[in-house]
């Protein structure tokens, strides 16, 4: 069998591979038993450190190392995007940006682990702002607020004044976060008197009919409509969700719970005696420690008191933490 007769078997075989290893196979035993050489087990185990990886299904966006192997593979064999894509069950287009990204003067030709690395690194958090980076388009945005346009007004504007460059968008509710979030900034906080309310700080808006929030709102919560896409089909491993269930009202005991969502993995933090935001952080940095980098993105939690000291939370574990709406934990 040729080179790419045994390339375009090589992702279910290194699936295999892994699935045999989390059961308790020997690295050789496996090797052998999805049939590959014992060398190249142990060359698949040595490159992630043995530390076995999650076995989920590909993101429907982002591309997994075992992918970017079949593409340099392919690709050397001298496949072109649209035959590479057929056999990884990937668009053509897909191919090509991933290819003419990774792909430079400097390089011979496509390399897995560089692009691997490159998208980790563009993955790493936390992410600088659009209006932090993007010096253009803040001075746009902030013209444009001088001229007391709306945040909604600028957001639609932008897209039809620049439709072939997406880095000139940004979102109303970015602007918003710009002005109003502390460490979201890269506007002038005084460019809020230029909004129609000229408020320096931002007011929720009640919908009609809804029961008003009666407990003091966190300062600095970044709302789940703000959370990254990739938490939802839960192919990326590292994004928890939290929650406090109390004990009795004379022992004021409760306990957190910690819930990964792609392998269901459960932390429970004891909180014996209260369950005060101090309490709750102290328990929460000490748990998040234990874990690896890779397995602490994002933080789900809903309003309570107890995430008063989310910001804290936030850097000393490095997630980022999102807070779910009221009434809908």
């Amino acid at each position: 069998m040729g080179r790419s007769g045994r390339t375009a078997i090589s992702v279910e075989v290194r699936r295999r591979f892994w699935a045999v290893v989390r059961e308790g196979m020997l690295t050789d035993d496996a090797a052998r038993a999805v049939g590959v050489s014992e060398a190249t087990g142990r060359d698949w185990f040595r490159r992630v450190g043995g530390v076995v990886p999650v076995l989920t299904p590909p993101s429907g966006f982002r591309l997994s190392l075992a992918e970017r192997e079949e593409i340099a593979c392919l690709a050397a064999a001298g496949h072109g995007p649209r035959e590479i894509g057929r056999r990884i069950g990937r668009p053509a287009s897909t191919i090509s940006r991933e290819v003419a990204r990774n792909t430079t003067s400097r390089q011979r030709g496509y390399r897995a682990w560089t692009a691997q690395a490159r998208a980790e690194a563009n993955a790493a958090r936390p992410k600088q702002r659009k209006l932090v980076t993007r010096l253009p388009l803040r001075a746009e945005v902030q013209q444009r607020l001088e001229e007391n346009h709306s945040p909604q007004q600028i957001a639609k504007r932008l897209r039809l004044d620049y439709p072939n460059d997406p880095e000139m968008w940004v979102s109303h509710e970015s602007i918003y976060q710009a002005l109003y979030v502390q460490g979201r900034g890269g506007l002038r906080r005084e460019l809020t008197a230029h909004l129609r309310t000229g408020r320096s700080l931002r007011k929720p808006h009640r919908v009609p009919g809804q029961r008003l929030e009666r407990r003091g709102r966190i300062p600095g919560m970044v709302m789940i409509s703000e959370r990254p896409a990739e938490v939802e089909d839960r192919a990326v491993p590292g994004h928890w969700e939290g929650d406090l269930i109390l004990g009795s009202t004379a022992s004021g005991s409760a306990i957190g719970t910690l819930v990964e969502r792609t392998t269901r993995y459960v932390i429970l933090l004891h909180l014996p005696g209260d369950h005060t935001a101090l309490t709750v952080q102290e328990a929460m940095v000490t748990a998040m420690a234990e874990l690896p980098e890779t397995l602490k993105r994002t933080l789900t939690w809903d309003q309570g008191s107890e995430m008063a000291n989310h910001a804290r939370i936030a850097a000393a574990t490095g997630l980022d933490i999102y807070f779910c709406d009221p009434h809908s934990p």
